[in-house]
């Protein structure tokens, strides 16, 4: 039994009339005879009751009028949600991030413009170890990843640049450095270093210091870093827009003096990505173009607290 059976066989029931049903279908009355017969065969029950002048459904062909169109309509939701998300209207798109590529509001601003516009596609999106989540898009685990440069980006995979910032120095109150405007990276040489997932910053500050960075602890998500410093167990270098969106006592942030010393926020996604709405959620971000975001430190000398301003 095939779905044209069926709606031949909804046709004649609606009519009651071959000739008639078959010109609706675009099909011959011999045609539709045979076909209507084949049904009745592989059912085993006779659906119409035929007579020389008229037709007339059968009581089995009652009950089968019932289910061949409830089986009609769902072929026809499967068949228009089928076509929706081949447009990509309809679908799921999973995303990974880095706490950092948070804070710059990018990927907020994005992400509502995407659900505004295609409400039928679900997003998820949640924290993972930068580490990890160039392997997850490899898998299918994730669709898109938002990381912090530099970072391998695997063959199969590409990067987009969202926005860039610049490090800085979060001292605790106390600090001696934290009176301060700015910080020189070789006054640095004898401080105890906690390290977020991208160390990148803190090499730099390193390097242009002349010294090997003494890291005492890496406790991972930027929040956790910064509990570190707060509590006084060490410095840390991280991306500045942190200023104007958290608030944790006893942290002061410091720029640095010289040349800025910047990173990048970056969409990684698969060079030949298939889904559409992923797809689309792709051309959407990559239409962004990279901004560098300037911090204004405000009234950051107060030793209490981050600056909440931009």
């Amino acid at each position: 039994m095939e779905l044209r059976h069926l709606r031949y066989f909804v046709m004649l029931a609606e009519t009651l009339h071959f000739a008639r049903a078959a010109e609706r279908l675009d099909i011959a009355a011999p045609t539709l005879t045979v076909q209507i017969q084949d049904l009745e065969r592989s059912l085993g029950a006779q659906l119409f009751a035929r007579g020389r002048r008229q037709v007339a459904l059968t009581g089995a062909g009652e009950v089968f009028l019932v289910e061949a169109r409830a089986v009609l309509a769902r072929a026809e939701q499967a068949e228009r949600a089928g076509r929706r998300a081949g447009r990509g209207e309809v679908g799921r798109v999973a995303l990974g991030y880095v706490a950092s590529a948070v804070y710059g509001s990018v990927m907020q601003e994005q992400l509502g413009r995407f659900r505004t516009a295609w409400p039928n596609v679900q997003v998820t999106a949640r924290e993972v170890p930068m580490s990890e989540l160039p392997g997850l898009l490899t898998h299918g685990q994730l669709d898109l990843g938002f990381v912090r440069l530099p970072l391998r980006v695997p063959p199969g995979q590409r990067a987009h640049v969202l926005f860039e910032d610049v490090f800085c120095m979060a001292l605790p109150g106390d600090h001696r450095l934290a009176a301060g405007h700015t910080i020189r990276p070789r006054d640095l040489a004898d401080a105890d270093f906690i390290t977020p997932e991208q160390v990148a910053g803190t090499h730099e500050v390193a390097r242009r210091g002349g010294f090997m960075a003494r890291i005492v602890a890496s406790p991972g998500s930027l929040i956790a870093v910064l509990m570190q410093v707060s509590l006084g167990a060490g410095v840390a270098v991280v991306p500045s827009v942190l200023t104007a969106t958290v608030r944790i006592p006893n942290v002061v942030f410091r720029p640095f003096a010289g040349e800025p010393i910047t990173s990048e926020v970056a969409m990684i996604f698969r060079s030949r990505e298939a889904a559409p709405a992923t797809q689309k959620l792709i051309a959407q971000f990559r239409a962004v173009s990279s901004r560098r975001l300037t911090p204004d430190w405000g009234d950051s000398s107060a030793p209490s607290a981050v600056s909440q301003r931009r």
